[in-house]
């Protein structure tokens, strides 16, 4: 990996050898067919490589350029009823010998674990041969100048344009445009190969202002692409600093038990436990609130989950995970029910439990919407023309507090307690009133999630976790 400030950017040249050759694949091959013939019963080889660009925008200014670019094999070797994972960034073959051969000697020194195989060959998927399947790989990526990526990182500066405000005095503006590129090929000793290739463009921005009593405020807004001409840009620094601005003036607010709205920006805080407790690896180790819930409704039936994990063009999209196992779009939690675990073809083995997949690839939270807050009214019927937004769950809920940042805090995994630390908004009668901070909200992740009220049709389409507004009936809040 190198690192380069300023002075370093890289020539063209170096930026299109991103993307995985044909000999770096035969590299990988090559592990295997060694690796088979001096002991190994089965093998899996990863072979990963990325590219990161950033340029950094202090007060107007160019701060900071860094490069970076990574290529590395990972070895998942079984031998002998026993297994051991190894990694290396030397693709010599006469080096690849002597890594592989000492590896092998590694693994035969463990403990047999007959659970350890590789996945059956039905599971695996057959569709991604070139990586771009899935079409997240811009190939605009590989013509992008330096000069012309230095232009949009000051394209998104503010500073220096911003005319004088009697409330406030910005102290800082921090801007970076980033890009980059990853690609992942995972071949196997039964034959195996899929390829997954993307590109991702970001641009975020930091804005601290400064009020009149001398308190410091901060506000952050960004934006992200698997496509260069679809990333927003324009705005960016300006959301940043409207944040900081609404963050002015905060009040005391007495603890209690109120309606609680999550702003999109941070609602995966609460999705985060309920799919962390359905691994796998959770699961076997009683080390989860969801164990035994498989099939059962243990949260509202308004909530669903599903993973869109092959939806083209869409950032989290992927058709195999690191195992080579098919991806599906599924759902995860459907009307409260919980649809699924997260289950490798180790876990399966351990506990008997069907497989599934390693994890979920990109969740998406359906919508819904009360026809009133009267106990019984039905759900209102959504259409694609019904659109809600934070304003309308705001009317909805009528008073309490909007959660726009959790600072801090953690939920037991066993139990599914949770105490976070929170900042936001009060608000009254669906109006915000007054910015609220250093508030502590606490409870239980099925107790909250069987209250929620409303999920928006407002995630961000620029994140992989599809997470919109949320709105729960009761939190407990202290001061």
């Amino acid at each position: 990996m190198t690192m380069t400030e300023n002075n370093g950017i890289q020539n063209a040249g170096e930026r299109m050898s991103g993307p995985i050759t044909a000999a770096e694949i035969e590299t990988a091959r090559f592990c295997i067919t060694y690796g088979m013939s001096a002991g190994a019963s089965q093998m899996r080889v990863s072979l990963s490589k990325s590219i990161l660009d950033s340029f950094t925008v202090l007060n107007g200014r160019l701060d900071k350029v860094m490069h970076s670019a990574d290529r590395s094999l990972f070895l998942y070797i079984f031998a002998d009823g026993k297994y051991g994972t190894f990694s290396t960034n030397d693709f010599s073959e006469t080096r690849l010998k002597e890594f592989i051969s000492k590896a092998l000697d590694t693994v035969k020194m463990l403990a047999p674990d007959q659970c350890r195989r590789l996945p059956a060959k039905e599971r695996k998927t057959t569709e991604a041969v070139t990586g771009q399947e899935l079409h997240l790989f811009d190939p605009g990526y590989l013509s992008l100048t330096p000069e012309a990526k230095l232009q949009k990182a000051m394209n998104s500066s503010i500073f220096k344009s911003l005319e004088p405000d009697s409330r406030y005095t910005v102290i800082s503006e921090e801007c970076e445009y980033s890009d980059s590129v990853d690609d992942n090929c995972v071949l196997d000793s039964e034959g195996f190969m899929g390829r997954h290739t993307e590109t991702s463009f970001a641009i975020c921005s930091e804005m601290t202002v400064q009020d009149a009593s001398g308190r410091k405020t901060s506000g952050y807004w960004w934006d992200s692409s698997p496509f260069c001409n679809t990333l927003a840009i324009d705005g960016c620094s300006m959301t940043a600093l409207s944040k900081a601005i609404e963050k002015i003036g905060p009040k005391r607010h007495r603890g209690g038990t109120f309606r609680m709205v999550v702003d999109r920006s941070v609602s995966s805080r609460l999705v985060s436990p309920l799919l962390s407790a359905l691994n796998g690896a959770a699961i076997q180790q009683k080390n989860s609130f969801l164990d035994g819930s498989l099939g059962k409704n243990i949260f509202s039936e308004r909530l669903t989950i599903t993973d869109l994990a092959t939806t083209s063009g869409k950032p989290g999209a992927r058709l195999f995970d690191t195992e080579g196992t098919a991806t599906s779009d599924r759902p995860v939690i459907k009307n409260g029910v919980v649809s699924m675990y997260f289950i490798n073809t180790y876990i399966a083995e351990k506990t008997g439990l069907s497989p599934t997949i390693e994890g979920i690839s990109r969740p998406v939270v359906a919508p819904f919407f009360p026809g009133s807050m009267s106990e019984g009214d039905a759900d209102s019927c959504l259409s694609e023309e019904f659109e809600i937004n934070l304003p309308r769950i705001l009317k909805l809920c009528g008073s309490g507090i909007y959660v726009t940042g959790f600072n801090g805090g953690n939920c037991n995994p066993t139990t599914g307690d949770f105490s976070y630390g929170v900042e936001g908004f009060a608000f009254r009668d669906g109006k915000i009133t007054h910015p609220i901070r250093e508030m502590v909200v606490t409870g239980n992740m099925i107790t909250l999630w069987n209250g929620i009220l409303a999920a928006g049709t407002d995630a961000r389409p620029c994140t992989r976790w599809q997470i919109p507004t949320l709105a729960f009936n009761a939190a407990d809040f202290s001061a």
